[in-house]
């Protein structure tokens, strides 16, 4: 624990469906959905106002749907938010060289180890400045927290929201947690929580009442030990820069379960093809893979195999996960299949009788282009791909919320496509909303485009931290001022 809030946690704000109410003027103050649209679909994030209407994230889009019939429902796009996630990663890291991500919208920054804060002053000043710069930079808002440790900067960035800073002062984490629910600590999930429910601890205040014996009766030595440490403010987890990946995997959900043993099969080897282009994306092999079967009655399986050595093989990796499926009884139906490897390495052992041939990386290209797919991901970190069936072409070619360009009208977003047919807004993230126009799906003047920026002309901060403007900096607080609730 340190004496000084030094330690940095920053969320951006619903950051997908803000980043598309960035990009699109005319969904700004609106509800927004981002997520799987099918009637399987998941929501991924969802825009305050869409909370508002009872809305969040992880719930089955349907639901979102009753609950907010007038949102805006839209397909992640992934590029776009890579880029801001790299913008803001680029940012953190001039503050210090310690910076643990935790997802493409959420990190840990050891502001003292950059040499940039060492008192609680310096650290707000250099949170609010954060905050600044970021907005300046990618047109978005992000929340900050700060304390002297991991566990308290995350409470305090989610405290925080939407678009603030708390700072907790060292000596003052056993007050502000003591009226706080259990769930709001690390490791309390749904079935912990309830547990303590029942045994009558529902705030934090109780755990630290109970004991840590008492703890370590209800829980087990090691959740109970390390639960009663968190209730009275304890956490010493170093910020890590390089946090090594275990395992990379790609799932898809189905619209409708499948029943056809060829058509599982297929799936399995499509997969399969994405899981080895992501391993290899991420300059990785590994030695072991894993498949993932969920079921028609929601059962689901998990079969591995362990090879001779690490791999990034499709075709060692796609034989392997065929292998483990003929070992699944799958004639009732399935719902999900996935496609893992884990033992991650940073080099391959060659298999000389199962080399790729270029003719099967382009059978695996086209296979990703099949029909009835559409991909998806959930916020903080959570992957969850999408399969949606039963849709026009159009929605697979002109998915919702996805950019396009007319050759006389210029760049638009998709509102809706079907029957022949694709709605078009036509606006910029620097303009104001625009007209709506519909064209065939086949008309030749339209065509997908790549995501614009979300700011136009963004300033240059190149020297930022070390000669912000004074226009930006943060106020220093007055003495006596208190930075905790």
């Amino acid at each position: 624990m340190r004496a000084a809030p030094t330690i940095l946690h920053l969320d951006m704000d619903a950051f997908y469906a803000s980043a598309e109410q960035a990009a699109k003027p005319s969904l700004r103050g609106r509800p927004v959905v981002v997520g799987g649209i099918g009637t399987r679909g998941v929501v991924a994030t969802a825009s305050y106002e869409a909370r508002k209407l009872g809305v969040h994230s992880a719930m089955p889009t349907a639901q979102a749907r009753r609950l907010a019939p007038n949102a805006a429902y839209l397909v992640p796009r992934f590029a776009l938010y890579r880029t801001v996630s790299d913008q803001v990663m680029e940012l953190l890291g001039r503050l210090s060289p310690l910076v643990e991500p935790l997802s493409l919208d959420e990190a840990f920054v050891d502001l003292e180890a950059g040499g940039v804060a060492d008192d609680s002053a310096s650290a707000r000043v250099v949170g609010e400045q954060l905050r600044t710069v970021i907005r300046a930079v990618t047109g978005l808002s992000g929340s900050v927290g700060l304390a002297g440790s991991k566990m308290l900067a995350k409470i305090a960035s989610e405290e925080a929201k939407p678009d603030g800073l708390l700072l907790i002062e060292p000596g003052t984490e056993r007050e502000l947690l003591a009226p706080m629910p259990v769930r709001i600590l690390p490791g309390v999930g749904p079935a912990t929580g309830d547990h303590l429910r029942r045994a009558g601890m529902t705030l934090v205040s109780h755990l630290d009442e109970a004991g840590e014996a008492e703890l370590v009766r209800l829980l087990g030595k090691a959740h109970g030990v390390a639960l009663h440490r968190m209730a009275r403010g304890y956490d010493d987890r170093p910020v890590v820069a390089e946090r090594d990946a275990k395992s990379v995997s790609v799932e898809d959900t189905f619209d409708v379960d499948l029943h056809d043993r060829v058509r599982v099969r297929a799936e399995v080897e499509r997969l399969a093809g994405r899981c080895v282009r992501r391993l290899r994306e991420a300059g990785r092999s590994g030695r072991t893979v894993v498949l993932k079967v969920r079921r028609y009655d929601f059962s689901t399986l998990t079969r591995s195999e362990t090879l001779r050595g690490p791999t990034d093989d499709p075709t060692v990796v796609r034989e392997a996960a065929q292998r483990l499926l003929e070992a699944v009884d799958t004639t009732g139906g399935v719902r999900l299949l996935g496609v893992g490897v884990t033992g991650l390495a940073d080099f391959t052992q060659e298999d000389l009788f199962a080399q790729a041939a270029e003719a099967e990386h382009a059978a695996e290209e086209s296979a990703a282009d099949a029909p009835d797919r559409q991909d998806g991901a959930m916020e903080g970190g959570a992957a969850a791909t999408v399969r949606e069936g039963g849709e026009q072409p159009a929605s697979r070619r002109w998915p919702a919320g996805h950019d396009v360009r007319h050759e006389v009208h210029g760049h638009g977003w998709v509102q809706g496509s079907g029957v022949g047919r694709v709605t078009v807004r036509f606006e910029e993230p620097w303009t104001a909303p625009g007209r709506v126009r519909t064209f065939r799906i086949d008309d030749p003047q339209l065509r997908p485009a790549e995501p614009l920026p979300l700011v136009r002309d963004p300033a240059d901060y190149s020297s930022w931290p070390a000669s912000l403007p004074k226009s930006l900096s943060g106020a220093v607080p007055a003495e006596g001022e208190e930075s905790s609730p």
